[in-house]
């Protein structure tokens, strides 16, 4: 990508009279700018004229309008200045209001206690008796809180994999937001994401096989 200045040798041709710039090819060489001048400025509200203007011509500059960001809702508006008011430890914080509310409700649902059709339940579960990606899960996080290893990951052996990656991501961006820690950070790309997605499509197929020892993960 050209910014505006460099030469546009490889990229585009000379502007004819009357032409915008989206309608040349890229055969010929394109102008520069003069050292130790500037291209002019876009005009603020857009330019109408005709193509090239008189004094982009003058100088041997294409006139590159600025990318303009579109302008934000209502609820973003509202969100960037709360952000921008909230102190660092804020999103930490309420990060771990909305763990321990999982925890507790957990523990107090019992859920490796309950009824298979106790509410809430699986719709999936109820009519096809088939376990769904999620089913089990609440049950191995009860496991999981009460120490009890081997039966989280037969409750949902993705969910305990997951466990302590998300854990550490938690830890290294509380620690450099509220105490200024350098831990390393877990980078998530799209290859990471895809690749955990379709291990946990096939434990869900697998699961639901009704052979050993595929059988012993279905609940």
């Amino acid at each position: 990508m050209t910014s505006v200045g460099e030469s546009r040798s490889d990229e585009a041709g000379p502007v004819a009279a009357g032409s915008r710039p989206d309608e040349v090819g890229p055969s010929a060489p394109g102008p520069q700018v003069p050292a130790g001048e500037s291209a002019p400025a876009w005009p603020a509200g857009g330019y109408s004229g005709p193509w090239p203007p008189a004094d982009a011509s003058a100088q041997g500059a294409y006139l590159v309008p600025p990318y303009q960001l579109p302008e934000p809702d209502r609820l973003t508006r509202l969100v960037n200045r709360i952000q921008a008011r909230s102190p660092r430890w804020a999103a930490p914080v309420a990060a771990l209001a909305c763990m321990a509310g999982a925890v507790g409700y957990t523990l107090f649902a019992d859920p490796a206690h309950s009824a298979p059709d106790a509410a809430p339940s699986c719709i999936l579960k109820l009519t096809t008796g088939l376990d769904c990606p999620g089913c089990g899960g609440t049950r191995a996080f009860w496991y999981l809180l009460h120490g009890d290893l081997p039966a989280a990951a037969r409750h949902h052996l993705m969910f305990v994999f997951a466990v302590p990656f998300l854990l550490y991501i938690y830890l290294a961006w509380t620690g450099r937001q509220v105490f200024g820690w350098r831990l390393p950070q877990l980078e998530i790309t799209p290859k990471m994401i895809g690749i955990f997605l379709a291990a946990w499509a096939v434990f869900t197929v697998l699961r639901n096989l009704p052979w050993a020892p595929f059988d012993y993960l279905y609940v």
